[in-house]
């Protein structure tokens, strides 16, 4: 009877030693698992600031080239969007680019792309986007049509006879696109007011390619 108990102990004792085995072995693949996690994010970190310090290089390029120019235009000193008015490219409701348009082209144009097509960016820019915007006058696919068209103007324009060459114009051609984004996109004013003169416009915007990476770390974060 007693030899019975002491088999039974030890069968007992054996089963313990197994799950403390099992379980060191669970510590130590955890330890590695976050150890390479850290790793990766130590890395993707260092990438994220790659990527915002030659964003922020851009930006203040741009800010800097255009600081004593008469244009009329608002650089987004986060994105490094910059965007002008529709009333200077078109009159209102109007697709066809103006006189005064085309000069403002032709100054804009040659300055922007020399900027962003510099050695020392060009193969960080992953597209260049002219997007044009309405006010919410009239129905959102009247609308569409509308900055679809104003933008498709302006690109056309850049790549017609009568505009310029400039050195950047054939890199560029595999880069640039023209976008519309009806009146999805309204801006306001200081007091937080919807601004129809502000929302008529066209924005010249620039992707990097690690702009997707940031955008799914960044989604990522949050739903942690």
């Amino acid at each position: 009877m007693k030899y019975r108990k002491r088999e039974q102990v030890n069968y007992w004792m054996s089963y313990a030693d197994l799950m403390s085995a099992l379980l060191l072995v669970f510590i130590l693949l955890l330890s590695l698992v976050i150890l390479d996690y850290r790793e990766l994010l130590a890395a993707k970190e260092k990438q994220i600031e790659e990527v915002v310090s030659v964003k922020t290089e851009i930006i203040r390029a741009l800010s800097e080239a255009f600081r004593d120019s008469n244009l009329e235009i608002e650089i987004d000193q986060q994105t490094g969007a910059i965007r002008f008015p529709g009333s200077v490219l078109f009159e209102y409701d109007s697709a066809e680019l103006s006189p005064e348009g085309k000069a403002f082209l032709k100054q804009f144009i040659p300055v922007y792309l020399k900027i962003l097509l510099q050695p020392r960016f060009r193969d960080e820019i992953s597209s260049i986007i002219i997007e044009g915007h309405t006010d919410k006058h009239g129905t959102y696919m009247y609308n569409m049509n509308l900055s679809q068209a104003r933008a498709y103007s302006v690109l056309s324009y850049i790549y017609s006879s009568d505009f310029p060459s400039f050195p950047e114009r054939d890199i560029a051609q595999s880069l640039i696109t023209a976008n519309g984004r009806s009146f999805s996109q309204p801006l306001y004013d200081e007091h937080g007011q919807y601004d129809p003169e502000r929302s008529r416009r066209v924005e010249f915007l620039f992707r990097l390619k690690e702009d997707e990476l940031i955008r799914n770390i960044e989604k990522l974060v949050t739903e942690s």
